[in-house]
């Protein structure tokens, strides 16, 4: 299967509870078979979070962080179910993290999901164009990746966290993860905002 559609994977994290890039990289491996996407999550203890998928998340915490200097900062959103994880030493070092990654990130949006159509239509334009000279049956295949290596740049949770020695490389989404299977509730990246002097 050449690739995977942001619809598919929601369909999956909805029947799972697990996170956007696990369910993308299963659904890759069972070549887009729904049911052995589920049970590739299941294998790896990822789909834990499907009793929980539904469980509101309407806890958690609101975490800033400003860059030497006073120049840039950001805010974030991440929530839990339950005011005893809110108050987690791990959970709020996670959502400081956060605030720190997007402030030197940057990102466009939490998730997949959340981008922009006019920009996700800007990029494939742009990509179309640049696959114009290529095979045409090759063209489908290079604007998907071009579009997937874009939104790997630009959507938070797929971004690896900037303190590569302290998280090891791990992307937002996979911290999310760990964290969420750690504490055992639905950990959400809910929203942030990025502030810059003259931006």
């Amino acid at each position: 299967m050449t690739g995977v559609t942001a619809a598919e994977v929601k369909v999956l994290r909805d029947r799972t509870g697990a996170g956007v890039l696990a369910c993308r990289e299963a659904l890759t491996e069972a070549g887009g078979d729904v049911d052995q996407a589920i049970e590739i999550l299941r294998a790896r203890g990822q789909a834990q979070a499907a009793s929980r998928a539904g469980e509101e998340a309407r806890e958690g915490v609101v975490q800033s962080y400003i860059h030497h200097g006073n120049r840039i900062g950001a805010m974030v959103e991440v929530n839990c179910q339950t005011d005893f994880v809110a108050r987690n030493e791990k959970f709020v070092e996670f959502a400081r993290d956060v605030a720190l990654h997007v402030a030197a990130r940057a990102p466009l949006a939490v998730s997949d999901e959340e981008v922009p159509e006019n920009d996700r239509e800007r990029e494939v334009r742009i990509a179309t164009e640049q696959a114009s000279e290529r095979p045409e049956h090759v063209r489908e295949r290079i604007v998907a990746g071009k579009l997937d290596s874009w939104l790997d740049d630009v959507v938070l949770l797929r971004q690896p966290h900037v303190h590569e020695d302290k998280h090891g490389g791990k992307t937002i989404e996979e911290l999310r993860a760990e964290l969420a299977a750690e504490t055992r509730e639905n950990i959400v990246v809910r929203r942030f905002a990025r502030f810059a002097v003259g931006g």
